[in-house]
């Protein structure tokens, strides 16, 4: 049986097609015909003015939540910088040896005013601080002298109480002495009287005593509550002197400087934009 041979002239037609529409399809493509991206005009001397004043405006108008304010003043000094950075380098503007000066003069200002602030608040960070301590001191003293006047009192009513009981134990023996009867023999009207005079020597001496005793304790008692009010005084004065200090401290001092020198950057921009486009004389 015979087998049909395969055609080498089809195979290299076909290879000969196929390239020639490879060929077709590169030749189809003419220069004029390729897409390129379009170019992108650089901003003109006012646009780029513009959006530098733009930031600037913000930037002075930004208002700082919490305190202490003068954790945002780095953030917010290098963004000032960097608007004026991207305003210079922008090909179209020619920063000019006045709005240099300027510019550096305004920065330095703002800069030092800020730092002044930024130390002010640690100061008043610092008798924040300080008043809170000092108003724990008074609690303490408070609760410290109701604490000893207590104490001081229940020993001394106690006291009073066992010495009054002995005046009073004292006086009924007194009494008792006194009614006792005397005779020749037996208990003499000598030994009576000897007997009465040693109680009512016991008897004085107990009165005394107890007299003594409740001086001794409104003494000590005053002494107690004069050095209280005496300490609680003083720490209130401080508390009243570290008030005044922080009175501002929810207060952002900053505010009007930092509007003030984005004011200033943002006219020095609008002044050398006026020297720049201005027509020769």
């Amino acid at each position: 049986m015979a087998f049909p041979r395969s055609s080498s002239r089809g195979t290299s037609a076909k290879v000969r097609k196929a390239s020639s529409r490879k060929t077709k399809s590169k030749a189809a493509k003419k220069p004029s015909e390729i897409k390129y991206a379009p170019e992108v005009s650089a901003p003109s001397p006012e646009e780029t003015a513009e959006k530098a004043v733009g930031i600037l405006e913000r930037l002075g108008s930004q208002i700082f939540a919490l305190s202490p304010f003068s954790q945002y003043f780095d953030d917010w000094l290098v963004r000032l910088r960097q608007a004026l950075l991207d305003f210079e380098t922008v090909a179209a503007i020619k920063a000019d040896e006045a709005f240099v000066k300027e510019r550096t003069q305004i920065l330095a200002d703002v800069e030092g005013k800020l730092a002044e602030i930024r130390l002010k608040e640690a100061e008043m960070d610092a008798a924040a601080q300080e008043l809170a301590e000092t108003n724990h001191h008074i609690v303490d003293l408070d609760a410290g002298y109701a604490t000893q006047n207590r104490e001081l009192s229940e020993n001394r009513n106690s006291t009073i109480e066992r010495l009054t009981k002995n005046v009073h134990d004292i006086e009924e023996e007194l009494v008792q002495v006194g009614q006792m009867k005397t005779s020749f023999f037996g208990f003499t009207k000598k030994a009576k009287r000897q007997r009465e005079e040693a109680t009512t020597q016991r008897l004085n001496a107990a009165k005394a005593e107890l007299e003594v005793t409740v001086q001794n304790f409104g003494v000590e008692q005053e002494t107690l509550h004069d050095d209280y009010a005496e300490k609680k005084q003083a720490a209130i004065e401080k508390a009243q002197g570290l008030e005044k200090e922080i009175v501002d401290i929810e207060t952002d001092r900053s505010a009007e400087i930092r509007e003030a020198a984005a004011e200033g950057l943002a006219n020095a921009v609008k002044s050398l934009l006026q020297r720049q486009t201005a027509p020769p004389e």
